[in-house]
């Protein structure tokens, strides 16, 4: 079953999370807020900002934010663009590692902040370029 925005408070998700974890969230929370011009909503256990429909060739498709993280058990994941890998930023990102699509973070002190969010930016502009999606808000 797909994702989509849920009625929680972000207030309480990231209440609810360790101590430890909780200055990190705050502040890509604050980050991708100020790159996406978009509030925060919660979609499961993932804050997103904005929400797209996207439809691949193979006729998949669905809804997910434009930009979003997460604090899962292993790492913080910000969910950011479709291609992380060809990223030259990363090389002076510090300690990371990446999925498709996910950027895992231990912690925000392992990496230069000013790098992140050079590759948010980027990651969210990219989303918003790509002919596969329409940004619903």
């Amino acid at each position: 079953m797909p994702l989509d925005v849920t009625q929680n408070s972000i207030d309480s998700y990231i209440k609810d999370l360790p101590e430890s974890r909780r200055a990190d969230v705050l502040w890509l929370v604050e980050q991708m807020e100020m790159i996406s011009k978009r509030k925060p909503k919660l979609w499961g256990s993932i804050i997103g900002f904005g929400r797209l429909y996207y439809r691949y060739p193979t006729g998949n498709d669905g809804y997910m934010p434009i930009i979003a993280l997460s604090s899962r058990k292993q790492a913080l994941t910000l969910y950011l663009s479709f291609n992380l890998e060809k990223e030259v930023e990363l090389k002076n990102l510090g300690t990371y590692s990446i999925g498709k699509s996910c950027l895992y973070i231990k912690k925000l002190s392992d990496v230069n902040l000013k790098v992140l969010v050079t590759v948010m930016k980027k990651a969210y502009q990219q989303s918003l370029a790509y002919d596969f999606i329409k940004v619903i808000e």
